[in-house]
């Protein structure tokens, strides 16, 4: 009997190590990153399960405050409200740097434009402008297309090109930065904004942070050096400071192999240094 209870206990305890599920919730931006390190984290871990799933930085926030994410993915910081609304539910956020990103401006590829400045930006998707002949383009109208506000980008476009002036009431939201790029790709008046892992067929614009300064281009060594004017932190949050399967999952992301798969999805790894500075003690 009791050689049998051992050995139902040795299953049980087999059966809960091997339901182990993580979710991560959060930013369209970081969803593929995420989706990636989870695959390659299971194949190395397969007692673990993760489930990884998009719907915006806020939705992540929210997810992480309500006790339905283990991991929230984001794109910006979190703001005072959502931290006020963590403490209100005994929720400590702790943010870990997980990668860079450059924000990119896309536009069709057949469009000869290649740099805008910030203020030029700033005209365009305040609507201020609607033909690219009036920042050095070809004689062609302009159709914009953006994120919707639950987008951690859309908030943090707003911020440093427009300087939280309101977007141009003429922007088509559309609800993943992959559905922009893809809409920009198809569109010969397109233009939009999204992360550098998701270029797809449309084409990068570099960035000047003045209308006299030189372009930047975003590629891996400007966002790394943020000499591009739109480089960014992007961010994995935790309740408190993660333990266990989290602690794990964290540091291993931020490891020589995490970085690696990284890199491979098209997104800035951060140095050995950085990286190593920000892992969970």
């Amino acid at each position: 009997m009791r050689k049998l209870l051992t050995v139902s206990l040795v299953l049980l305890t087999a059966h809960l190590v091997m339901s182990a599920t993580l979710k991560l919730v959060g930013s369209d931006t970081l969803v593929r990153l995420g989706q990636r390190l989870a695959t390659e984290y299971m194949r190395l871990h397969p007692e673990v399960r993760i489930k990884v799933s998009g719907g915006g930085s806020a939705t992540g926030f929210e997810a992480l405050i309500e006790g339905e994410a283990d991991i929230c993915e984001a794109s910006r910081d979190m703001g005072p409200l959502e931290y006020a609304q963590a403490e209100d539910r005994g929720v400590q956020p702790f943010r870990v740097p997980i990668a860079r990103d450059g924000v990119v401006v896309y536009v069709h590829p057949d469009n000869p434009l290649k740099a805008l400045s910030i203020d030029q930006l700033k005209a365009v998707f305040m609507g201020r402008v609607s033909n690219y002949s009036e920042v050095g383009g070809p004689d062609l109208g302009i159709t914009i297309y953006g994120r919707n506000n639950n987008s951690g980008t859309y908030f943090f476009f707003k911020q440093n090109v427009l300087n939280y002036a309101p977007y141009s009431t003429e922007v088509v939201e559309l609800p993943s930065t992959a559905s922009v790029v893809n809409a920009v790709a198809k569109d010969r008046n397109g233009i939009g904004y999204g992360g550098i892992a998701w270029s797809g067929d449309a084409k990068r614009l570099a960035v000047s942070v003045t209308d006299d300064a030189a372009a930047v281009g975003p590629t891996p060594a400007t966002v790394m050096s943020g000499e591009y004017p739109l480089s960014r932190y992007l961010y994995w949050y935790t309740d408190g400071v993660p333990s266990g399967d989290v602690k794990h999952l964290v540091n291993w992301a931020l490891g020589e192999q995490g970085r690696e798969v990284t890199s491979q999805a098209g997104y800035i790894p951060l140095t050995e240094r950085q990286a190593q500075a920000n892992m969970v003690r």
